[in-house]
């Protein structure tokens, strides 16, 4: 007969606080988990919202940069764009292949760690724990700008805003994937659609010979006096401050556990869904913010004519009122569907980091908690790390949009460049394992196949290797000096901690696997109760120390008063105790040190005994009782649990305060009365503090005293 299983029939949530369930929604079983994967309709404002988002502010920064040189320098943003778009490309078609090969959701770490070792796999995630990060601080401060854009007033609030949007997404994000989605697709889908009419109707209007006008195109910019070499430099500046368009494309191949089957065509599609759509959207947005004149300077000072104690428009706002109108419907819904996007692209972040952490945690590299799943099955402990840390850069930075992207995208390139020679690695190796084929079985269709795959994967991936590792170095000439460096500091020591987690992990798995030297069968064992005075608790666990028929029992007291010892002695003969008490001293008036000793001397004598201590304990309703009592108990039991084969029985006396964890008092049961239980008290409760008849005698002490 096979055994019976037991299943939970509670209510969902029945035991979780009410404001948690009112936040979070009941928690889910973990039969539920398929049921939270995503269609592609859903998975692309889940993942793509970073790289869709990313093209409100890419060609900003872009054009800033160039406008630093003058007015000239905007004759270099259609190339600069151009070299974005051909990038973008590339590393979409990379990705693709990096998701064929590697669809467990590991994503550049997995194949830095596979094909390059430790070291630059550890590298590759702290850098994209860091860009995830980034990734939040930067879309919420972005967001927040294209919200004071369209009302001025709140600049005062822009850190508070900031705060508090990062707080609603980590709320949003702790009730599941599947809610998440849904919340997150009408923006995203409403941005899209806005910024593509809106770009259809600048270019129709320029066709007709009506071009929009932005607000900003009668100010003359001051530009600096540059040498040739500073001149190329600006450029290329312009042209990684324009790659911040690229952020959120890792964020698919970190995924692809989280797509419905099947997994890999499902990412594949919505990855080739997303570099379409951010092509567009970024080449339409530059084409018009140069037809439209737009001017947007690093420092608002340097534009000619405008006042600089008001908040500059971003390139989106002045785009929009220069195409619809300032004021129009159209204007007000594309500033807010992009405020809601970018605010929202922070949501890829909460995905790629709690999915990438729980990968790291089953490794080995970063604590076990980021593997548990909480109550809506998504990885909660790595969400609301995310949140705390994002919203410390965002309080440390003053949510300052142009300070915080320097910071950007030099952990994503890190991880691209990595990624991409891992894989080219990978390709090779497949190569080599096809070359020592046999030569029937290398003309084996299935053989032949894998080998053109291979083959091609070489070349898409040698390219987009080549590509991300130029560069990461132009982002890195380019931005070091403007705090980027931070990022350089941050990411070496994100990895070395992450080392010497695994190596903690795989010292304590080296010390505690089994082995020939481990004995069962100790010799002896010993129950000691530790009393202080003698009260209900204390009864309740030598009933307990006795009902588990230990070889001897006796209760121990820890002397600080010899008033108290003697006063005790006299009620442990008065109430006739079945167990024997033992009197310690304790002249410096503590309790674990003379405990311990007290079992060194037993074992001294009577041979190494398994001890058993017993501890009662209070348990309280009121958080404020806990102030009230010494908590004696956890202290002794921390400090005995140090002593090897010495283990700790803590045994809970409820007070009646503890009524408050189960709710409201209960009124006396139909029957309660004439069971001989107190009127109004629960019959749980009672049974708590029965102390039962002693059983079987213990083999060290006499029968317990008839009633």
């Amino acid at each position: 007969m096979s055994p019976a299983v037991a299943t939970d029939s509670r209510e969902p949530g029945a035991d979780s606080p009410i404001a948690k369930r009112l936040l979070l929604g009941d928690p889910l079983t973990s039969a539920k988990l398929d049921d939270q994967l995503l269609p592609k309709r859903m998975a692309l404002p889940i993942f793509a919202s970073d790289a869709l988002s990313s093209v409100a502010y890419a060609p900003q920064e872009l054009l800033m940069i160039l406008l630093t040189g003058g007015m000239a320098f905007l004759a270099f943003s259609p190339f600069v764009a151009l070299a974005v778009v051909v990038l973008l490309i590339v590393v979409v078609v990379s990705y693709r292949q990096l998701i064929k090969a590697y669809p467990s959701g590991g994503g550049d770490y997995e194949v830095a760690s596979k094909n390059l070792g430790e070291v630059p796999g550890v590298v590759v995630a702290a850098a994209l724990l860091v860009d995830y990060v980034l990734t939040v601080a930067v879309s919420v401060a972005s967001g927040v700008d294209n919200i004071i854009s369209a009302i001025p007033g709140l600049n005062p609030f822009r850190v508070g805003l900031a705060v508090g949007f990062v707080i609603l997404i980590v709320v949003v994000n702790l009730r599941g994937v599947r809610e998440a989605s849904l919340l997150f697709a009408i923006p995203t889908y409403v941005f899209i659609a806005s910024v593509v009419i809106m770009v259809v109707v600048g270019l129709a209007r320029t066709a007709l010979g009506d071009p929009p006008i932005a607000s900003s195109a009668e100010f003359g910019v001051e530009g600096e006096s540059l040498a040739q070499a500073a001149v190329i430099l600006l450029v290329l500046r312009a042209f990684s401050s324009g790659c911040s368009a690229l952020t959120g494309v890792e964020a698919v191949a970190n995924g692809v556990p989280a797509f419905r089957r099947p997994k890999v065509g499902n990412a594949q599609m919505t990855l080739t869904m997303m570099g379409l759509i951010a092509i567009v959207m970024f080449a339409g947005l530059t084409t018009l913010a140069l037809i439209s004149g737009v001017h947007y300077a690093e420092n608002p000072c340097n534009l000619i004519g405008f006042d600089c104690d008001n908040p500059q428009p971003s390139l989106m706002a002045q785009v929009a009122s220069a195409t619809f109108g300032m004021g129009s419907i159209p204007f007000y819904v594309i500033q807010a569907a992009t405020a809601c996007v970018l605010l929202l692209a922070a949501n890829t972040a909460f995905n790629g980091f709690p999915l990438l952490g729980s990968v790291l945690a089953r490794d080995g590299y970063a604590p076990k908690a980021l593997n548990t799943r909480g109550d809506r099955l998504v990885y909660s402990n790595g969400m609301i790390i995310l949140g705390v840390v994002a919203v410390a850069v965002l309080v440390v930075y003053q949510a300052n949009l142009t300070t915080l992207i320097q910071l950007y995208i030099i952990g994503v390139f890190v991880s691209f460049s990595l990624g991409q020679i891992g894989m080219v690695r990978h390709w090779r190796r497949s190569l080599r394992n096809l070359k020592a084929l046999s030569p029937e079985a290398a003309q084996a269709p299935s053989a032949i196949s894998e080998r053109r795959s291979s083959r091609t994967g070489l070349a898409i991936n040698s390219l987009g290797a080549t590509l991300t590792v130029f560069v990461l170095l132009i982002v890195t000439v380019t931005k070091f000096t403007h705090g980027a460096y931070l990022v350089f500091i941050a990411i070496p020591i994100l990895a070395t901690l992450m080392i010497g987690v695994n190596r903690y992990y795989r010292d304590v798995e080296h010390e505690i696997e089994p082995d020939d030297q481990t004995h069962f069968g100790s010799e002896g064992d010993v129950a000691i109760v530790l009393v202080g005075r003698l009260q209900k608790p204390v009864i309740k666990a030598i009933d307990y120390a006795l009902a588990a028929r230990h070889d001897q029992t006796f209760a121990v007291h820890i002397a600080v008063s010899a008033e108290e010892s003697e006063k005790l002695q006299q009620q442990w003969s008065e109430h006739s105790i079945p167990v024997p008490l033992t009197i310690v001293e304790s002249p410096y008036r503590t309790f674990a040190s003379p405990v311990a000793q007290f079992i060194k001397q037993w074992r001294q004598e009577h041979g190494s005994s398994v001890v058993t201590v017993y501890l009662p304990q209070y348990i309280v309703g009121h958080w404020w009782e806990s102030l009230l009592h010494n908590r004696r108990a956890r202290r002794i039991a921390n400090q005995l649990m140090l002593i090897h084969g010495v283990s700790i029985t803590v045994v809970p006396w409820l007070l009646d305060s503890t009524e408050l964890i189960y709710g409201r008092r209960s009124r006396p049961l139909p029957g309660q009365e004439r069971s001989g239980l107190p009127a109004g008290q629960p019959a749980h409760h009672h049974h708590d503090r029965a102390t039962r008849p002693a059983g079987p005698p213990d083999k060290s002490v006499a029968e317990p005293p008839q009633s």
